[in-house]
């Protein structure tokens, strides 16, 4: 499996939001602008986010969108699944595709399910609170090196 830049961006921006958790609704624009992803695109990955009911939106002067759980309640396979479709390396090992003729006696079979497996556990396992522990971990390493005269 892949992951497109639908998934690639709607990871970020709500990495995004849950760097930004508790402060209220942010402005498309705002997200677009920090991320640097298309606006119009946003609309489009937050429209699907939002009816997954992974995000909520504000309407009005002061809207925007917010995470609609705490960034430790929101796995990243969530909003991958939301964004990609089922994480799985081939059609046969995806439950909802009805699998192919030769399942019962495929021997690779095994491995894309043990690859599916260990995608998902890492997915799943990996929160947008996790994400944003690691960003700031980040930054704390580039803020070591910044001297202020």
């Amino acid at each position: 499996m892949r992951i497109s830049t639908r998934g690639e961006y709607g990871v970020r921006a709500m990495f995004d939001l849950a760097m930004h958790y508790g402060q209220g609704p942010i402005s498309l624009k705002v997200i677009a602008e920090r991320q640097g992803i298309s606006e119009h695109y946003l609309e489009q990955l937050m429209a699907s986010l939002r009816k997954a009911g992974l995000v909520t939106s504000v309407r009005g002067a002061q809207g925007g969108y917010q995470l609609a759980n705490a960034p430790e309640n929101v796995p990243i396979g969530d909003i991958i699944r939301t964004l990609e479709g089922p994480i799985a390396p081939m059609d046969c090992v995806d439950v909802d595709s009805g699998g192919c003729q030769q399942f019962n006696r495929c021997a690779t079979r095994v491995l894309w399910e043990r690859l599916r497996d260990s995608m998902e556990k890492v997915l799943d396992e990996t929160t947008l609170a996790t994400l944003c522990q690691e960003g700031m971990k980040l930054q704390a390493k580039d803020d070591s090196f910044m001297y202020h005269i």
